[in-house]
């Protein structure tokens, strides 16, 4: 039996953690995903609307052989410790909501210097400052901008169910395996607390292989040494132009979106998350009317399906996309960008927690359509 194998049937054999087919909680649903990707180490400090994630772990990886939990003293050392622990070659997780990931902004910026594999979950609520708890989409930025100091970037994927929340968190280990970078899953607080029917993966075959990681003094080869500090400008540059190349490589190779009726639309909403659920709903309703309305979905916010969306704008027949989100318009940015000018971009979004209905969303488009 492999390791991962091992410490899934350890973790499951205990009576009250899930099997099979369940109904689970988005916020536990990527926890049991995280056990079964290999993940064997969890460092967090405690915020709401992500709280689940944090208390499942500390039990769950009791039980993982060689599995570590600890609640850091606060955000800022829970991602120094997540440093630590994918500098050894550990699959490692942390998790936090909006203020939160703010605080490891720093560590984040340094883990990707360090070219670290790890994977950052933000469930994100309401803001600017304190905000409240429920659900939002104002951490766009952000994530896929680069959130902390210098020229980098994440892996963003956007998962839209409970069941996506496990599966985008073994995508998530893996992408940042393959490419020595961490991977943010950007949810939100009503993904994070809904509960939905889930499948749980299979234990992943995963065999670490990192010759890079400070494992100690090992026979045969130098000692390793990982560090995101160069002092002389011209090793500064070197070590950047090797992420800038590494970023070069992502984007040709990773962008994931999902289409819905984009066959014969002739207006296109774009919406990330939660609200891409909200809007197939509005594609549906507006069908019913005989408009002919199409959906695409980011599920990399970055890399963002850029070349995908301006294929729809160069169609004769599309009138305008409109952007759908949780904010006060961020990825409405990215869109106009993509689209460059072919096409209106228009943006309808609700902030403060809020969630659009279906309907609401009809209407503002039907603004937009006289």
């Amino acid at each position: 039996m492999s390791q991962v194998a091992e410490q899934v049937k350890a973790v499951d054999d205990k009576a009250w953690l899930p099997k099979g087919r369940q109904l689970m909680k988005g916020n536990h649903a990527v926890c049991a995903g995280a056990i079964r990707a290999g993940c064997t180490a969890y460092f967090g400090y405690p915020i709401t609307p992500q709280n689940e994630a944090i208390e499942y772990m500390s039990d769950a990886l009791l039980d993982v052989p060689n599995g570590i939990f600890l609640q850091g003293e606060s955000e800022v050392a829970s991602i120094n410790m997540v440093m630590g622990a994918a500098s050894a070659g550990r699959r490692v997780m942390t998790s936090s909501s909006s203020p939160g990931i703010s605080l490891k902004q720093e560590g984040i910026s340094y883990i990707a210097m360090m070219q670290l594999p790890c994977l950052i979950m933000n469930v994100c609520r309401a803001g600017p400052g304190l905000g409240n708890i429920a659900p939002h989409q104002g951490d766009y930025f952000q994530a896929v901008k680069g959130g902390g100091h210098g020229d980098y970037h994440l892996i963003v994927l956007a998962p839209n169910s409970v069941q996506e929340m496990v599966d985008f968190c073994v995508l998530g280990f893996d992408l940042a395996d393959k490419y020595r970078t961490p991977v943010m899953l950007l949810s939100d607080g009503a993904t994070g607390q809904m509960m939905e029917k889930v499948v749980l993966p299979k234990p992943k075959e995963y065999k670490p292989d990192k010759p890079w990681a400070t494992t100690g003094k090992t026979p045969g080869r130098e000692r390793n040494i990982i560090t995101s500090l160069y002092i002389q400008s011209e090793d500064m540059e070197a070590k950047n132009k090797t992420l800038q190349a590494k970023y070069k490589e992502i984007t040709e190779n990773e962008i994931r979106y999902e289409g819905y009726h984009l066959d014969d639309a002739d207006v296109v909403i774009t919406a990330f998350g939660l609200m891409s659920r909200v809007c197939k709903k509005t594609v549906d309703l507006a069908r019913e009317e005989g408009i002919k309305m199409g959906l695409i979905r980011p599920i990399t916010l970055w890399p963002f399906p850029s070349g995908a969306i301006s294929k729809l704008a160069d169609r004769e027949a599309l009138k305008f996309f409109i952007s759908v989100e949780m904010n006060a318009g961020q990825m409405v940015e990215d869109v106009r960008l993509a689209v460059s000018g072919k096409k209106p971009v228009h943006f309808y979004g609700r902030q403060g927690g809020i969630v659009p209905t279906p309907d609401e969303v009809l209407g503002a488009a039907k603004e937009y359509l006289k």
